[in-house]
C-alpha cells in the first residue's frame, strides 16, 4: 500500500502506550506534522448544492450557519471519499440534488478533492454512475443496484479500497449519540469504519461476507441442500468471517491501549469485543477458528433455514465499552458521558492511525463541540491541533469555536453557499 507505514501486528499495549506517551497531546499546539488533508473540495449536484468549491489549508475547518444550511451535507460529501456509504448510509440516488421541474431527471452527484499526502498530491473523486446504460438497467430491472464510480488521479478504480489507501476518514454525528444504547448492528458498523483506517480491504471483506450469507439463506429457504454448493459458500464465509473478526479484534486491542492515555477531562473508554468468533481467536490460531466456524455453519443449516440467518459468525459480534474510572457500561452512563466516551474513542483512533499510517485521519465532527462543556471543548481543540488533523467541525454558534482562533479556518454556510469567514469575536481566548 503506497504511502502507508504499517506497524507490526504483534505490537503490544505497552509499546502503543509508550509510542504516544510524549506524542501529539504533548506537542506544541499548531505544530506542523505530516498529514493527509484536503487542499480543495468540490461538489456538484450533491444534496442541496448545485456546485460548491472550497480552497483549504491544513488547519481544522469550522463550518457555521443556521440549521438546514448544508453544513452536514459537506461532511457527508467528504465521508464518501473513504470506503463505505458515507456518514448517513444513504442510497446513491438519495444524494442527488432535488430537481423541482416536473418530469426532470436528477443529475448524478459527484464529489472530488485534491488531497495533500506525505507522498505528494493526489486527486480523488466519486459519484453516481451517469452512464445512460445505468438508467436503462434500472428501468428494465428495477431491482438493479445503482453503481458508484471512483476515480484516482484521473483513472477509474474498480474498488472502494483504492480510496482507503489514500484517505482515512472518521466521523461523529448527532445520529450516533445513542450508539451505546442502540442494537449491536450500529456498533458493528461503527467499529468497521474504524477498522477501515487500518485495513482498507476490510470493507470489501464485510460486503462479500454479507453477500454470501444472504445467498446461503436464500438457498436454505428454498430447500436447496446441495452439500458442495452450500459447503463452498460456507467455506468462503468462514475464511472471510475470521479475517473480519481478527481485524476487529486487532483494532479493539490497539484502541484500548491508546484510549488508556486520558485526554484532559475526557473519560477513558475501555472497549472489548464480544461473540463466539472473537473467543475462538483468543483460544487458538485463525485456521482453527475457521474450521470451527465452517463446522458451526454446516451444523446449523436446518435451524438457519427456519430463521433465515446464520447462528454463528462475525455478524453476531458486539462492541462493548466501559467507562474505565467508574467501571460502568457506557450504556448506563449519562448522555453527556456517552458523548464524551465517543469523542475519547475517536481521538484515540486518530492517534492510532497516526502511528499506523504515518498521518492522522480527517475527522468529521458534526455538532459535537456545542454539546461539550468549556473544559472539554478546549481539550478537544488542543488535541486536534496537536494531532495535526484537518478536522471539520460544524455548529450554529460561531462563538463556540472562538478558542481555536488562528489555529482554524472558518467558513459561513447559508442557503447552500459557502464563503470564507473571519474568526469569531474573542478568537484565541
Amino acid at each position: 500500500m503506497s504511502g502507508v507505514r504499517h506497524v507490526a501486528s504483534s505490537v503490544t499495549k505497552a509499546t502503543l502506550r509508550q509510542s504516544y506517551s510524549d506524542g501529539p497531546a504533548a506537542a506544541p499546539l499548531g505544530a506542523v506534522r505530516p498529514a493527509v488533508w484536503l487542499r480543495r473540495l468540490g461538489v456538484v449536484n450533491f444534496r442541496c448544492y448545485g456546485a460548491a468549491t472550497l480552497d483549504l489549508d491544513q488547519r481544522p475547518v469550522v463550518l457555521t450557519g443556521p440549521n438546514g444550511a448544508g453544513k452536514t451535507n459537506l461532511l457527508e460529501a467528504i465521508s464518501l471519499l473513504a470506503p463505505g456509504r458515507g456518514l448517513r448510509g444513504a442510497r446513491l440516488e438519495e444524494m442527488d440534488r432535488r430537481v423541482e421541474a416536473p418530469g426532470a431527471d436528477a443529475a448524478p452527484w459527484a464529489v472530488a478533492a485534491a488531497v495533500a499526502t506525505p507522498d505528494g498530491p493526489r486527486e480523488v473523486g466519486t459519484g453516481r454512475d451517469p452512464a445512460p446504460e445505468a438508467r436503462e438497467r434500472r428501468e428494465n430491472k428495477p431491482e438493479a443496484r445503482e453503481r458508484r464510480v471512483i476515480k484516482i488521479d484521473g483513472a477509474f478504480a474498480r474498488r472502494q479500497q483504492a480510496l482507503g489507501e489514500i484517505l482515512a476518514v472518521t466521523w461523529l454525528t448527532p445520529r450516533m449519540d445513542g450508539l451505546f444504547r442502540d442494537g449491536p448492528g450500529a456498533r458493528r458498523r461503527f467499529l468497521d469504519r474504524l477498522v477501515h483506517g487500518l485495513d482498507p480491504a476490510h470493507a470489501g471483506r464485510v460486503t462479500a461476507y454479507e453477500r454470501a450469507m444472504r445467498e446461503r439463506a436464500r438457498l436454505l429457504r428454498a430447500g436447496r441442500t446441495d452439500d458442495a454448493w452450500l459447503g463452498a459458500i460456507e467455506e468462503g464465509m468462514a475464511r472471510r468471517g475470521i479475517a473480519i473478526a481478527a481485524a476487529r479484534r486487532d483494532l479493539v486491542t490497539r484502541l484500548g491501549a491508546l484510549s488508556a492515555r486520558r485526554v484532559g477531562p475526557f473519560p477513558v473508554a475501555e472497549p472489548t469485543l464480544s461473540g463466539d468468533v472473537a473467543l475462538w481467536l483468543d483460544e487458538g490460531p485463525a485456521l482453527a477458528a475457521e474450521d470451527r466456524l465452517r463446522h458451526a455453519l454446516a451444523a446449523a443449516r436446518a435451524a438457519d433455514a427456519e430463521t433465515g440467518g446464520a447462528a454463528a459468525g462475525p455478524h453476531r459480534a458486539d462492541l462493548l465499552v466501559r467507562h474505565a474510572a467508574r467501571g460502568m457500561p457506557a450504556a448506563a452512563c449519562s448522555t453527556g458521558e456517552q458523548k464524551a466516551l465517543l469523542v475519547s474513542m475517536v481521538l484515540a483512533h486518530g492517534r492510532l492511525l497516526d502511528l499506523h499510517r504515518g498521518a492522522p485521519p480527517i475527522l468529521l465532527l458534526d455538532e459535537v463541540a456545542a454539546h461539550l462543556d468549556e473544559a472539554r471543548r478546549r481539550a478537544l481543540y488542543g488535541e486536534l491541533a496537536a494531532l495535526g488533523t484537518q478536522a471539520w467541525l460544524t455548529g450554529t454558534d460561531a462563538g463556540v469555536f472562538a478558542p481555536l482562533g488562528a489555529r482554524a479556518q472558518f467558513f459561513l454556510v447559508a442557503d447552500a453557499t459557502v464563503r470564507p469567514a473571519g474568526a469569531p469575536a474573542g478568537a484565541g481566548k
